[in-house]
């Protein structure tokens, strides 16, 4: 018997790339898949305002998909994995993780330039005001405006020379197969921590799938990525971050440890926060390690004050 799914997805070409990835990888695992893609349009794709962050944050790109899971219009949702929050209502289920593309953040400009290099007054275009404090700690000369649009709007923003350079992930830019059209610097995570999620993209279902759907995307899960994420929406769940909040954190698993750094700035710029944690990852039980592993480096910045940094959003 044909195994049938309605999968949702935002409209935007990145959503929709991504979307087929997991089409592809479910129909590997279910030869006898029928699917079809439902685009859905979100408040997060209606609203051109620059900063989403006074409008509702990234779940502007969830509401509507979970309201057709809800409205039993589709039976799973794709999302990029930083656009859910870090808490779902109950009565969803973050069901599986895909395998992680480069989670960093790439600079594009028009001569390959790096942050550092970017002439006095350079503009460099973002949304992101993680990404704008962590630009302007290595480079304070440069002008940080905001920039909203899919990836190929920023890009022709660029070519048209109304900014100098922009900031996206590397993910999307693969993903939508743009690397070799741009001259591009990839941004070390190891300073340039990136958002919680980064280049993993979620499948998110009902609370209680049904058992076919249920066993197709346990085999879709990938293990690494679902230690490293779930440490990382461990860690924005315990200190309270919101969509707004500009915080980056990144998990690193191995065979035998997981590494979790993260950076907090305030809302204003006025302070920022930053450490990490590495335990050794026992594979018996990696999840509850991956999240002990959030708890522990959230509490552990709340009380260096991570709070009154969030309460400068």
């Amino acid at each position: 018997m044909a195994f049938k799914l309605r999968i949702g997805s935002r409209p935007s070409r990145l959503a929709l790339a991504q979307t087929e990835l997991v089409r592809a990888r479910l129909t590997a695992i279910v030869p006898s898949l029928l699917s079809e893609i439902v685009e859905i349009r979100t408040s997060g794709d209606r609203i051109t305002s620059p900063s989403l962050a006074r409008v509702g944050g990234k779940g502007l790109f969830v509401r509507e998909l979970e309201q057709a899971l809800l409205e039993n219009e589709i039976d799973l949702a794709v999302h990029s994995l930083k656009d859910l929050p870090a808490v779902l209502a109950p009565e969803f289920h973050l069901a599986a993780v895909s395998q992680r593309e480069d989670s960093r953040d790439v600079l594009i400009t028009k001569n390959g330039a790096t942050i550092a290099s970017l002439p006095d007054g350079a503009r460099l275009g973002t949304s992101s005001l993680r990404r704008r404090f962590q630009t302007l700690k290595v480079n304070p000369r440069v002008e940080v405006l905001p920039l909203r649009g899919n990836v190929d709007t920023r890009l022709k923003r660029l070519a048209e020379g109304s900014i100098d350079a922009i900031i996206i992930a590397m993910a999307g830019l693969k993903r939508l197969g743009r690397l070799d059209d741009v001259k591009c610097t990839p941004l070390d995570e190891r300073t340039f921590i990136p958002a919680g999620g980064q280049a993993a993209i979620a499948v998110e279902t009902l609370a209680h799938p049904s058992l076919e759907l249920g066993r197709a995307l346990t085999a879709f899960n990938d293990s690494r990525a679902r230690y490293e994420t779930s440490a990382e929406r461990t860690f924005l769940a315990t200190i309270g971050a919101s969509c707004a909040t500009p915080v980056g954190v990144k998990a690193t698993a191995n065979q035998d440890s997981i590494t979790l750094r993260a950076i907090l700035f305030a809302g204003d710029g006025s302070g920022e926060l930053s450490d990490e944690i590495e335990e050794p990852l026992d594979v018996d039980l990696a999840l509850s390690n991956a999240e002990s592993l959030g708890t522990r480096l959230g509490e552990r910045m709340l009380a260096r004050g991570a709070d009154r940094l969030i309460g400068h959003e």
